[in-house]
């Protein structure tokens, strides 16, 4: 890939979308979701053909593919309930496996994002946030056998099986802050041995910011408290860009200065009044990064990949051109990486 920082699109932006628009990114997230029945590997045939297209397409297009696997929610967010039940962790392990079978036989390399949100919950129900204290299946797994069972060892286990069957892949964890300080969450990355994966999945945001910033919430932006939700481009008021990557800068620094991915960045448009409406609300993240880039690429990140988290996030179907117009604005004059 170019010698600058990469961009990218995910979740709801088709590459269609992206032909009609003359987008040209260099990297395109995919969700692979579900466990067993209706699960990502059933929408094509043979089993687990939708990542073999997916990544087709992709790399069609000029991209690398990036996996987003996020099969630990499927008996609902926060739900660890599965992580000793054989009938979940069975299908689990062959799903994963799978996935990294399918993007090895690629014989390209491709971005894997590993559990996003999973590895939270993990610090607020181990026992004294001890990932080693939280029992799951992992050794019956014939490539885990020596892997310890608890969730260190399926950390370890979905490394273990990147490395067999995808030696091309690049393997990131999303550490999750939830208001964390650095220092506690890294250092349960570095238990879990995060800090020898490839990268860093910074989560932006799962929403634009507007969609906080409504009265009376839609479902999927309820419950975030108070606020405020709009990040302060002067970098004075707080919450601010200045802030965010200071948190992440040093939860990198616990984690041994792993290369980061800013993950589910909103496509919100800027603007002067709170809120919005659905697929319309505010947010300032495109506007900034896309004006910033060197901010980041000094701090460690190599890519900025930008998607909604929920249905009435914005996209570039919403967005009025915004992310077309910024991105090919960075890209005459990119940021080139630190030498």
């Amino acid at each position: 890939m170019p010698n600058r920082l990469l961009g990218g699109l995910g979740a709801g932006n088709s590459i269609s979308d992206m032909k009609s628009q003359q987008i040209q990114v260099d990297i395109i997230d995919t969700y692979l979701v579900g466990v067993g029945s209706g699960s990502w590997p059933t929408w094509n045939s043979p089993d687990g053909a939708y990542v073999t297209y997916v990544s087709a397409n992709v790399r069609a297009y000029g991209a690398v593919p990036m996996f987003t696997l996020y099969q630990m929610a499927s008996r609902g967010d926060g739900n660890l309930s599965g992580i000793t039940d054989a009938s979940f962790m069975d299908p689990y392990w062959a799903q994963a496996k799978l996935m990294y079978q399918k993007i090895g036989a690629t014989g390209q390399p491709a971005l894997v994002n590993l559990e996003p949100d999973f590895w939270g919950y993990v610090l607020t129900s181990a026992p004294g946030g001890d990932p080693a204290k939280m029992p799951a299946r992992v050794s019956s797994v014939a490539e885990c056998a020596g892997l310890p069972d608890n969730a260190v060892g399926i950390a370890k286990c979905l490394l273990t099986l990147g490395r067999t069957y995808a030696p091309k892949a690049k393997i990131g964890f999303p550490p999750s802050h939830w208001g964390r300080d650095a220092t506690t969450v890294g250092n349960l990355m570095v238990k879990l041995g995060a800090d020898k994966a490839d990268f860093i999945v910074a989560q932006t945001s799962d929403r634009d910011a507007g969609c906080f910033e409504v009265p009376t919430p839609v479902a999927e932006c309820a419950g975030r408290g108070s606020g405020p939700f709009y990040w302060d481009e002067d970098n004075v008021a707080t919450p601010n860009f200045n802030e965010n990557l200071a948190l992440w800068k040093d939860t990198r620094r616990i984690m041994g200065n792993l290369p980061m991915l800013f993950w589910q960045t909103p496509l919100g448009v800027p603007s002067s009044t709170p809120a919005g409406t659905p697929n319309h609300y505010r947010d300032n993240r495109v506007h900034y990064m896309l004006t910033h880039p060197t901010q980041y690429t000094t701090n460690g990140v190599f890519a900025i990949v930008f998607s909604g988290g929920g249905s009435t996030s914005a996209s570039i179907q919403t967005d009025g051109g915004q992310f077309a117009r910024m991105f090919q604005a960075y890209l005459s004059n990119p940021a080139p990486f630190p030498p």
